[in-house]
């Protein structure tokens, strides 16, 4: 199992190498379809996301009604922030979950906890004005005012009297009862409110800003210590694995395979078909989860997400990301009569011994640094060329990747 405080930094990393991330054990099979009758085969069950953690574990209050929060009850991702308005990564963090929430209102919650450092004099006092807002129904206006770049530039360059006229001003700009909000500003029930926000942050045993609790699904899934990153492309990739998860299994695949028999399987893909001979006598685990997988439909329009011409063509990852797998891991099995020596050899991708899960790759030429460290599984008998037409892509370069060619289908033949 892959540890709670690495599985973001992790992940990047194994995005270079042949890597098919998991941790915790699902509830639900995929699709909710029941698995089919026969022996299971050994596996461990192994989510994309690490187990959920209690709140009383994690010390987090329930999210209530009278939280400050936007997006729906019912969301796939829900940000619980503790952010002070003056503190730099805040501002940059509130940004980044602004936009992050605007881009997907009907799957995102985002909710703002105040958590004002005493080492910033005007904390408080912004919190207070965020909180004035609120009074006459405009909390996330201000919120929002607050963080905008110019804005944060200006304002927590002055002192507590100019900013106070300022915020004034702004009260104005966005429609406030300017003479009601400058009455709330200061009163003792809004001191009284920030002070008490303040401890409740302690008494999570926070100690810094922003700090991001993570729920998926409705469980808390990250804590802050996770330290996971609050730009656009981690927070993209949260809510694009958790629509994976609902597809992981809960139970090992039963036994589909019989190592006396012969298999091969058809890829029809955007660019043609590819066919394979599986070593279903040198790899059993491997090719019972391959056509057990490819069975239930799990490969069919699933991108071809790592295409690096020379080395290898990976798939096998329904998110695309690279990150998913099937809710299961399986030992490796290596062969001392099989190695990476030539093109066309098929084997499983993984993160490590024993990791392996649902991706796959296709070598283009030898790779003998994979030697012992990956199962083959299969070969391509007919079909290389489809292999060398696919688009290249690799994930570990900055900049916007093409569309991957896909996986159609999947043809499973017994002889």
């Amino acid at each position: 199992m892959i540890m709670r405080k690495i599985w973001l930094t992790a992940a990047l990393f194994l995005l270079l190498v042949l890597a098919a991330c998991s941790s915790a054990s699902p509830d639900q099979n995929s699709a909710g379809a029941d698995l089919p009758a026969g022996d299971p085969m050994e596996c461990t069950l192994s989510s994309v996301f690490p187990a959920p953690t209690e709140l009383t574990v994690a010390k987090l209050p329930e999210v209530t009604g009278s939280d400050w929060s936007r997006g729906p009850e019912d969301a796939r991702l829900m940000l619980v922030e503790y952010s002070d308005f003056q503190c730099p990564y805040c501002a940059i963090a509130g940004r980044s979950l602004q936009a992050f929430e605007a881009a997907h209102s009907d799957q995102v919650r985002v909710v703002y906890r105040y958590f004002p450092l005493p080492s910033h004099d005007k904390a408080p006092l912004s919190a207070q004005a965020a909180e004035a807002a609120g009074l006459q129904g405009k909390f996330w206006e201000m919120h929002d005012l607050l963080f905008e770049e110019a804005n944060w530039d200006a304002w927590t360059a002055m002192t507590p009297a100019d900013f106070e006229t300022w915020v004034a001003d702004q009260a104005d700009a966005i429609g406030l009862d300017r003479e009601k909000f400058m009455a709330d500003l200061k009163s003792d029930a809004l001191v009284s409110k920030v002070e008490k926000a303040y401890g409740s942050a302690l008494s999570s045993d926070l100690n810094s800003t922003p700090s991001l609790f993570i729920f998926v699904d409705g469980q808390l899934t990250f804590l802050p210590a996770d330290q996971i990153p609050y730009d656009a492309q981690t927070l993209e990739l949260l809510l694009t694995l958790s629509d994976l998860q609902a597809r992981e299994y809960n139970a090992c695949p039963p036994t589909v395979v019989d190592p006396a028999r012969e298999y091969s399987a058809t890829l029809q893909t955007t660019k043609g078909d590819i066919t394979l001979r599986l070593y279903a006598d040198k790899a059993p685990l491997a090719v019972n989860s391959f056509v057990f997988l490819a069975q239930q439909g799990w490969f069919d329009n699933v991108s071809w997400h790592r295409v690096l011409p020379d080395f290898v063509a990976q798939t096998g990852d329904p998110s695309g990301s690279g990150f998913g797998g099937p809710g299961y891991e399986f030992k490796n099995e290596v062969s001392d009569s099989l190695k990476f020596d030539r093109e066309g050899l098929l084997a499983m991708a993984n993160s490590g011994a024993d990791t392996n899960g649902s991706q796959f790759f296709i070598t283009y030429g030898p790779a003998t640094n994979l030697d012992g460290g990956y199962t083959i599984f299969g070969e391509v008998t007919a079909g290389m060329d489809v292999v060398k037409k696919l688009t290249p892509r690799d994930p570990s370069k900055a900049g916007e990747l093409p569309e991957g060619d896909k996986i159609l289908s999947v043809t499973i033949e017994v002889k």
